[in-house]
């Protein structure tokens, strides 16, 4: 797997936030549509049915800050012991039938994501929901990698632009 913004890309699919294990919560995309998985969460909606994904929550800080943070929660896991779950964020599903939210956790190092790699990601779920970019294209790209590292933050944010496409500067 590797990590591009809010997107968990593995061999065969997309996750929001982290890969969910057990029966966490958590939203995979996949080439047929979008499913929200957990105990008593289960749901699917193809790509058609699907007018709109957004996100809510998502813990976002610039890179100097997010450094700060991530240190400070080294020390402070270090000497208590005490090691935090991920901070949570919400996605939302959105259909002609209604809508849909589901909890997630980062799975960026630290918790936090940068804000261009926030606000890219949001574009990037537009226009998968709008058909402009597809699972597809972000399967694709981790396939051609020869591991499963996730790219540096320049890198990350390049392919976030590719998949987000043509931005309006009006």
């Amino acid at each position: 797997m590797a990590m591009v913004g809010l997107f968990w890309i593995t061999e065969d699919s997309v996750y929001l936030g982290a890969e969910p294990a057990g029966t966490a919560s958590g939203v995979r995309l996949t080439e047929e549509g979008v499913e929200t998985l957990g105990a008593g969460r289960e749901a699917f909606w193809s790509w058609p049915e699907v007018e709109r994904i957004d996100v809510r929550d998502v813990p976002v800080r610039s890179a100097p800050r997010r450094l700060v943070s991530m240190a400070l929660g080294t020390l402070y896991s270090a000497v208590t012991g005490d090691g935090e779950h991920p901070p949570a964020w919400t996605v939302r599903v959105e259909t002609a039938d209604g809508a849909a939210e589901v909890e997630v956790h980062a799975a960026v190092a630290g918790g936090t994501y940068t804000p261009a790699e926030y606000v890219l990601s949001r574009t990037v779920l537009g226009r998968l929901a709008s058909g402009g970019t597809t699972v597809g294209d972000l399967v694709a790209w981790r396939l051609d990698r020869p591991t499963g590292d996730s790219p540096p933050r320049g890198a990350r944010e390049a392919l976030l632009r590719t998949w987000a496409g043509p931005q309006d500067m009006s």
